[in-house]
């Protein structure tokens, strides 16, 4: 199989897939990206780097101007594959993530290949991440601005011959007739490597809580609203009165991922500090970790936060599942859609930070009434979200595409009780 898979970043979403479709010297396997990262290198895949040829102008109108930079990349992307193409390369199945722009106009260079289209979120103004937080009220700006930021995911919706969503409520956000042309497929976490290890302590090269017997971990790519960061340095507060011995891990970077930053360019670090005083000694900022180290974090966890907008789902969260934490998730969909409460985890308000601390303190106070409940998170990661199960469905779904099997069977049976966990968007 000839394959051209396309990702501004190497290689996201798509790691485990050319890991093995690049360990099959039959293949040829490319990948069309912005950022190479020359460290990483996939035996079997070549890199092929395409370059937006300017910024989005200052003086286009905002709410165009994210469609602008989606025309600049998607043309980008158009001159390296008019140059694979002369190079001979002519892929059998195009798969790329929509919404940035590369998947746009690459039926124009590959008109008789199937494209597959990774469809990780719609935007939405109502009813989901983006007026989830009442202190923060939209703008008739705000709306119109966020409606057309759907515009490149709407016309590879049209124009991809299928896609591929996640999860069943990121598939929920799509519109209700276009669903039928989504796969619910999720990317899988390596559960062999994601294990637990019964005592773990945790040991960073400049961190040592091998005598602390009560951790509390948070995991995000950046310490913002959006995944709650400012909700769980409250919740501190609470149990740092309450717990003298508890400690704190936090791993993330220092930035602003999703949603807004602070107007006057303050980290929402040094906002909640300010804002909430806690003991410092007992709180722990690791930054971001390499995921032996990440690892270890969760592992020596007596318990898992993890708090979420309704928006894309973190591959922590399902990782942290699969090592046996205790996670403490926010009742939105979807974490719905994963935990169920007093079963494989324990869900709170988000919007509830003495409730988050709450609940810390029900599982540090009972340990033996919480182990079938690791064992429970264990198990969902592995039927549920397991490599090993979701692997060999995404190669069978690229396989059907390229062949033009249509409809494909793979991730085509959604499970009437994960769908009825949360509001399926009518």
């Amino acid at each position: 199989m000839k394959a051209l898979f396309l990702h501004p970043n190497f290689p996201a979403q798509y790691r485990h897939i050319i890991t093995a479709l690049g360990a099959d010297p039959k293949n040829q396997i490319v990948f069309g990206t912005k950022n190479e990262r020359p460290e990483w290198n996939i035996p079997g895949v070549r890199k092929a780097a395409f370059t937006p040829s300017r910024e989005p102008h200052a003086q286009t109108h905002q709410y165009v101007r994210p469609l602008e930079s989606a025309v600049i990349y998607g043309q980008a992307v158009f001159r390296m594959a008019e140059q694979l193409k002369a190079d001979g390369f002519v892929p059998d199945i195009i798969c790329g993530h929509s919404g940035w722009g590369p998947t746009l106009f690459v039926k124009e260079a590959f008109p008789n290949t199937p494209l597959l289209c990774y469809f990780e979120w719609f935007y939405h103004a109502i009813g989901s991440d983006a007026d989830f937080d009442p202190a923060e009220p939209l703008t008739v700006d705000d709306m119109a601005r966020i409606r057309i930021k759907n515009a490149p995911i709407l016309i590879d919706l049209y124009s991809c011959d299928w896609g591929v969503s996640p999860t069943y409520w990121q598939r929920s956000q799509f519109p209700p007739e276009l669903q039928q042309k989504l796969s619910t497929l999720h990317d899988g976490v390596d559960t062999d490597y994601f294990k637990p290890d019964p005592g773990a302590k945790l040991v960073l090269p400049n961190l040592d809580l091998s005598g602390v017997d009560e951790i509390v971990t948070y995991v995000s790519r950046g310490m913002e609203p959006y995944r709650g960061f400012p909700e769980f340095i409250e919740s501190i507060a609470y149990v740092q009165e309450r717990r003298p011995n508890c400690h704190v891990v936090i791993v993330g970077s220092e930035r602003v991922c999703y949603g807004r930053s602070l107007p006057n360019g303050e980290s929402y670090k040094d906002y909640m500090l300010k804002k909430v005083p806690l003991d410092l000694s007992r709180v722990h900022f690791v930054g971001p970790l390499p995921y032996g180290l990440y690892l270890k974090v969760i592992q020596a966890s007596d318990v898992h936060v993890y708090l979420t907008r309704p928006f894309v789902l973190s591959w922590s969260m399902i990782e942290s599942l699969s090592t046996g934490c205790l996670v403490i998730g926010s009742d939105t969909g979807p974490v719905r859609e994963v935990i169920r409460d007093g079963e494989n985890g324990l869900l709170v308000d988000y919007f509830s930070p003495k409730q988050v601390a709450d609940r810390i303190d029900e599982v540090l106070d009972h340990p033996t009434r919480m182990a079938e409940i690791r064992i429970k998170a264990r198990q969902t990661a592995l039927e549920r979200y397991s490599l090993a199960k979701m692997l060999p469905q995404h190669l069978q779904l690229i396989e059907q595409v390229a062949n033009r099997s249509m409809p494909p069977t793979v991730g085509m049976e959604p499970e009437r009780e994960l769908a009825a966990s949360f509001a399926v968007r009518i």
